[in-house]
């Protein structure tokens, strides 16, 4: 029988693994759009473009690892329902919460930070690791969020 905590937990799978998902989806598109101009004038500048444009997509794995976890701490890939409490479900909802809101916003935001590093590529290319550097400091929250959801999810007993 699916009860009100599986319910809710399973809500906190769906908003981890897609918030995060579709922040580093726009995040890295943002970049995508930015990086094709540089490239469309320097095929060269490909390898430096793709690095910055790879950092939005952590989020979304971040997302999907709290997501994986939530699952397996469920047992859900056994293939029996599991019965879950109501306190429980709200526990692994408020804990997968971190990552998907962070995810969603940070992976964005940096997006935007890693697009303003692509114009640092088009006039010096050798300055990649600047540009990476701005992009990785908003990179630090969302590791932030991971970690207080995997903490986070721990203390929820099943």
């Amino acid at each position: 029988m699916v009860t009100t905590g599986l319910l809710l937990a399973l809500a906190g799978v769906a908003s981890a693994v897609t918030l995060a998902g579709i922040g580093s989806a726009i995040g890295v598109s943002i970049v995508g759009k930015a990086a094709s101009g540089v490239v469309t004038e320097d095929p060269d500048k490909f390898g430096k473009t793709l690095t910055l444009q790879v950092l939005p997509g952590t989020q979304g794995i971040y997302g999907f690892l709290i997501g994986f976890l939530i699952v397996q701490k469920l047992n859900l890939l056994s293939g029996r329902i599991p019965e879950v409490s109501f306190e429980s479900g709200l526990g692994l909802l408020i804990a997968a919460l971190p990552i998907a809101i962070v995810g969603l916003l940070s992976a964005i935001i940096q997006g935007q930070v890693a697009a303003a590093g692509i114009s640092i590529i088009a006039k010096k290319p050798d300055e990649l690791v600047k540009a990476m550097i701005y992009a990785v400091m908003v990179e630090f929250y969302a590791i932030l969020a991971l970690l207080i959801s995997f903490l986070a999810f721990n203390g929820v007993p099943v």
